[in-house]
């Protein structure tokens, strides 16, 4: 019986991760582009998004608006900004269509927002779809769980001068991780280094630093340090090609889900 291809609308479409997503739906048995989604007024619409970036026509013409007559996608893949997500969202929860978010930067009460809908609709939501990032993930818990009380931790993180949010969402991921099994506050227990004099370091803080730096992809590190030794976690990106993969998996996996918040994790337990 062959398998169901999934039908991907993704939006942002001709940035770089946009532009990395329809090649890689391309190229993915499993699924197929069916919209590609801009801001308003944009100069390119009504254009063949393949055309645009380089890889030939593919038969979808880039819009600016999501089609409510058509039921022509199973999945939305957004990548964009905290005010356009919530947008997208909110038509995917009429329609009754999945969603996966790889927007970062939420408020409280936008996060609020997302787990209300999804009561509704099911969303798989991430800071990083890398399965390499995620798999570092579960190695700092098991790192924090013997060294988490004897060690100054610090996490360092690296991406191109463009990204705007710091630290990244991945970074602060990485960070609500630890607190949960320190059971500390993240908020009291981040530590931003300043220009000045500084306090000796104080107990049970986790050090931010980030770098924003040429064309990065990103880097994530987290330190664990005491006074005998230093183990250094971390993982780099090559390319954005991970990220996309890791929604496209994302995507697919989803898709058989009624409703419910997932995340990353919840893949990465249907891989093992």
């Amino acid at each position: 019986m062959n398998k169901k291809i999934t039908r991907i609308a993704i939006t942002g479409p001709l940035g770089r991760m946009g532009q990395m997503l329809v090649k890689e739906i391309q190229k993915n048995k499993n699924t197929c582009l069916t919209a590609a989604i801009v801001k308003k007024h944009h100069p390119l619409i009504n254009c063949d998004i393949g055309k645009e970036i380089g890889i030939g026509n593919i038969g979808v013409l880039i819009k600016d608006h999501l089609n409510i007559n058509k039921n022509d996608f199973d999945v939305l893949i957004d990548f964009t900004c905290p005010s356009a997500t919530l947008k997208y969202l909110e038509y995917c929860n009429t329609f009754q269509k999945k969603i996966i978010i790889g927007t970062t930067g939420f408020s409280n009460t936008e996060i609020k927002t997302i787990e209300l809908y999804s009561k509704n609709i099911a969303i798989l939501a991430a800071s990083n779809f890398s399965i390499g990032v995620n798999l570092l993930c579960e190695l700092v818990k098991k790192t924090t769980k013997i060294l988490g009380n004897n060690s100054d931790i610090d996490i360092i993180e690296f991406h191109h001068r463009n990204k705007i949010d710091i630290p990244s969402g991945t970074a602060i991921t990485i960070g609500e991780t630890i607190s949960k099994i320190m059971k500390w506050d993240l908020n009291k227990s981040s530590l931003y280094h300043k220009k000045g004099f500084t306090k000796i370091r104080e107990p049970k803080k986790i050090g931010f630093s980030s770098i924003r730096s040429g064309n990065i992809i990103g880097k994530h590190s987290v330190i664990f340090t005491n006074s005998e030794e230093e183990i250094n976690i971390t993982h780099t990106a090559f390319n954005r090609k991970s990220f996309a993969k890791g929604a496209i998996q994302s995507a697919i996996w989803v898709v058989s889900k009624n409703k419910g918040l997932f995340t990353m994790k919840d893949l990465l337990k249907n891989m093992l």
